[in-house]
């Protein structure tokens, strides 16, 4: 399948979390994108989709090359790579991004010490430059957020041309759990609907997930303000 798309794979350096939010008019971005491997890398991969060429770069970096060297390695084996595009960053070192001759246009891609941007089948250039725009705007930023923020950005600068039909936001810590991961599917505006399910998840699942058992550090204690929401129906919960 051809996923014409627009994605922004990011690191936080603060905390060391990976992540990828991606958007497209096709349904199910979030299920065939996004891949990233706990304290070795992001990767999405995208156009005429090749999953594997996402596992061999994740794989290449656990080797310890960088983004850019697991990127040239895994493109090289492909013989279809002309119609790939795909963004990657390690857990250290700078993005990096490849978009194959035989992408539908327009296409293209930024990169930077903690970023790849990508995207193809777009309105034009701006979509990519707003996403970069907004990702260095304010580097103080959760990952999620900061993510959320730059597809937003891409979303109303023009995204893809077709239309819009399915968003996906995934961030990953130490454990082999994410933090976050939420997709919208089959929807009118998915990036919009994106925000609206993330505002909740601020509240009713990041606290949740973050108590949660851990191999890498302690444990937060779930607030007993959380605790009692939860023990109310959905739609007795206040959102702000």
């Amino acid at each position: 399948m051809e996923l014409n798309t627009f994605s922004i794979v990011g690191r936080c350096e603060r905390t060391g979390q990976l992540g990828v939010a991606v958007s497209s008019a096709v349904p199910s971005v979030g299920s065939m994108c996004i891949y990233i491997e706990p304290g070795i890398g992001a990767v999405s991969t995208q156009s005429w989709v090749n999953p594997y060429l996402a596992m061999e770069a994740l794989a290449f970096m656990q080797e310890q090359a960088d983004a850019s060297q697991a990127l040239d390695r895994a493109i090289a084996s492909d013989p279809d790579s002309r119609l790939r595009q795909i963004g990657s960053i390690a857990i250290s070192g700078s993005g990096a991004a490849f978009t194959g001759a035989d992408c539908t246009a327009w296409n293209g891609h930024l990169v930077g010490e903690d970023y790849a941007i990508q995207g193809n089948m777009l309105t034009g250039p701006e979509t990519l430059e707003a996403m970069q725009q907004t990702w260095l705007s304010d580097m103080s930023m959760d990952l999620a957020e900061r993510l959320m923020r730059a597809l937003e950005a891409g979303d109303q600068a023009g995204g893809d041309f077709r239309g819009k039909q399915s968003a996906a936001l995934k961030v990953m810590g130490r454990e082999i759990y994410a933090e976050v991961d939420l997709r919208v599917d089959e929807h009118c505006e998915p990036v919009v609907e994106l925000r609206r399910v993330f505002q909740v998840a601020k509240q009713q699942l990041l606290p949740f997930v973050q108590g949660m058992p851990k191999r890498h550090g302690q444990s937060a204690a779930l607030p007993e303000s959380v605790m009692q929401m939860l023990l109310k129906p959905p739609a007795s919960r206040v959102v702000g």
